[in-house]
């Protein structure tokens, strides 16, 4: 090999070496405003013990409600811990909490599904979100979590190729925050009653951060990831679809079923 041929090989490993230094860094940043965005949400719940808005943590889903909150707190500290420990160099570490991080998603799927159902029985009948009752807004939970767990589960079996597990992380993390934004109302009020707000309902926030993150990352490192993308398209399809099937009879007669 050549003088300039070395030169050529040396540059080349470097601009990959940067490129995914510039990767790691960005999941790091894309937890930091995911994990503002749910301390922003949810607020009154981790400062004050307190549901939205501002009321008393109903008896019946209390432990449940603390359990869950403090899961998915744990999920995004642990999604902003894990790029750094790469960066780092400390991979041994990034491995072991990456093995309690999938036993923590475990947790939140069955506390997630516990609650849903639950928090679904002792809302009144005639309450309205989104423009559904509160037996079509469980499919809105149900299947939140249920994409969730999708995201997670391909991330885990891919866990050594960090091309496909990092942005199926990302993507599971945003699959859930919604529940958060729908409690900001200076963002939900951007799209509430619009026709936006009519096809993705509570979800349309998180999916134009997805749209953001996604555009920010190929600037960053001048390359599309596609499973990113493949995953974001399968999140904006999913969360169309749950507003649509919410209000199907199918829906109705399978949440008569998870209610009793």
């Amino acid at each position: 090999m050549n003088t300039t041929q070395m030169w050529r090989s040396d540059e080349s490993r470097e601009k990959r070496a940067n490129s995914s230094n510039r990767a790691r860094l960005f999941y790091f940043g894309a937890a930091v405003l995911l994990l503002a965005l749910m301390f922003l949400g949810f607020q009154q719940f981790y400062l004050h013990g307190k549901a939205y808005p501002n009321r008393e943590l109903a008896p019946p889903i209390r432990t449940l409600l603390i359990l869950h909150g403090a899961s998915m707190l744990m999920w995004v500290l642990l999604f902003l811990v894990q790029p750094l420990l790469i960066v780092a160099g400390n991979r041994r570490v990034h491995m072991m909490l990456g093995r309690i991080g999938a036993v923590l998603a475990v947790g939140i799927v069955i506390l997630g599904y516990r609650l849903a159902v639950e928090a679904t029985r002792i809302k009144p009948p005639e309450m309205r979100l989104w423009g559904l009752d509160p037996k079509q807004f469980l499919a809105i939970s149900i299947i939140s979590i249920t994409v969730f767990a999708v995201f997670v589960s391909v991330g885990v079996w891919n866990r050594r190729r960090p091309e496909v597990h990092r942005p199926m992380m990302l993507l599971a993390t945003l699959a859930v925050i919604p529940a958060a934004l729908d409690r900001t109302e200076f963002i939900t009020s951007l799209y509430a009653g619009t026709v936006w707000g009519a096809v993705f309902g509570p979800f349309f926030g998180s999916l134009v951060i997805g749209m953001f993150l996604l555009a920010l990352k190929w600037r960053l490192t001048r390359s599309l990831n596609k499973w990113f993308a493949i995953g974001y398209a399968g999140l904006v399809f999913s969360s169309a679809s749950i507003m649509q099937l919410a209000t199907t009879r199918a829906w109705d007669q399978f949440a008569s079923f998870l209610l009793g």
